[in-house]
């Protein structure tokens, strides 16, 4: 009798007859997991949070050196000689977009229009000039030299604005998608190496024109990039520089929410032939505004401020280090010498429409 077809192979028994065996049914395959757990965020987040705050700890000890300079040191140290796990990329993802972002529109509680007006009228514009000179300049200065267009325009705010928290408010506006984390870092590597030197270019040039201290405060405040070398010139200045000089220079740092909103429209135009439009205003910049009339219009009381502080700086120290960890080193050593020649230019540029306009407005 022959095997029907379902039979897959034919057994001879002892007795010499056949037998039609049939394979052993295949175990089903297992069903795919539906719950493959994506790597938590918190190793990352308490990485970059421990690091933000060993930086905060350790800036007081070098004076002109913010926190957030030293976590983004820290960063690129570790991303280049150490490898990190894949399990750290969503917290550090986090960190370098979410914790920014939250920490810039803390910043917006340093800012007192109060104290602001109490310049005048005069000394506003200034401000604006030092900023919108500073930033067109940079920009034309830029394409003269040949340097990269996203480092050039981070360069400008950085210079012009507020240091290394305007080139990270900007790279998030004009480069959301985290594609040039080498840039971000260069231009804040030359925030660092500028502003350091006008800590005291600015207080030996001020001697050496006569100018008095609140003059000299005043420049300072107009000129340096970032707000620790503000407040570490304006202390080589005297008490009355200091206060007038963190004052001009909180009025700079409100600039950062026109020139992001200005940048943000750009983007939107620039990315409206291939379908992809960024909100009208980033949601940060509004925070950052709601903060500033929320400082401005409530009495806010002293511990409230000062804990918002640390916190803002914790925050951005902590994105701070998440953006050094995704920069290769040798990256940052190709840039060559006109990315320097530019932040050069720049500074002088910011500094000499700051002391012009200082001496006008006195």
């Amino acid at each position: 009798m022959p095997c029907s077809r379902t039979a897959l192979y034919r057994r001879r028994r002892r007795d010499g007859t056949v037998a039609c065996v049939s394979s052993p049914a295949a175990p089903a395959p297992s069903a795919p997991s539906r719950t493959v757990r994506a790597s938590a965020p918190w190793t990352g987040l308490a990485l970059a949070l421990g690091v933000a705050v060993a930086a905060m700890l350790l800036a007081p000890l070098l004076p002109g050196i913010s926190a957030l300079v030293v976590a983004i040191v820290v960063g690129v140290m570790v991303g280049n000689l150490v490898p990190l796990p894949r399990a750290l990329a969503p917290g550090l993802g986090i960190a370098s977009k979410k914790l920014l972002r939250l920490g810039i529109v803390l910043l917006g509680l340093q800012v007192a229009l109060g104290d602001l007006l109490s310049l005048g009228a005069g000394m506003l514009l200034v401000v604006v000039a030092v900023v919108t000179l500073g930033i067109l300049g940079t920009v034309a200065l830029g394409r003269a030299l040949g340097v990269d267009r996203r480092l050039t325009i981070l360069v400008a705010c950085g210079f012009s604005i507020c240091g290394a928290a305007a080139v990270a408010a900007t790279a998030g506006v004009i480069d959301p998608e985290d594609r040039h984390e080498d840039r971000t870092v260069t231009a804040v590597a030359l925030v660092v190496l500028c502003g350091t030197l006008m800590i005291i270019a600015v207080p030996a040039a001020s001697a050496a024109m006569g100018l008095d201290a609140t003059t000299a405060g005043l420049w300072a405040g107009a000129s340096i990039h970032e707000v620790a070398q503000v407040v570490a010139a304006g202390g080589a200045l005297g008490t009355a520089a200091l206060t007038v000089a963190v004052i001009v220079k909180l009025a700079r740092v409100l600039m950062l929410a026109p020139v992001m909103a200005v940048l943000s429209l750009q983007q939107r135009r620039a990315g409206a032939a291939d379908g992809k439009r960024p909100p009208l205003v980033p949601l940060f910049v509004l925070g950052f505004l709601a903060m500033v009339v929320l400082r401005s219009g409530l009495p806010l009381p002293a511990p409230l401020l000062g804990g918002a502080s640390l916190l803002q700086t914790l925050l951005l120290a902590a994105a701070m280090f998440a953006l050094g960890t995704g920069v290769r080193a040798r990256l940052l050593m190709q840039v060559g010498l006109r990315p320097f020649a530019l932040a050069a230019m720049s500074t002088l540029l910011v500094a000499g429409v700051g002391l012009g306009g200082v001496l006008l407005a006195s």
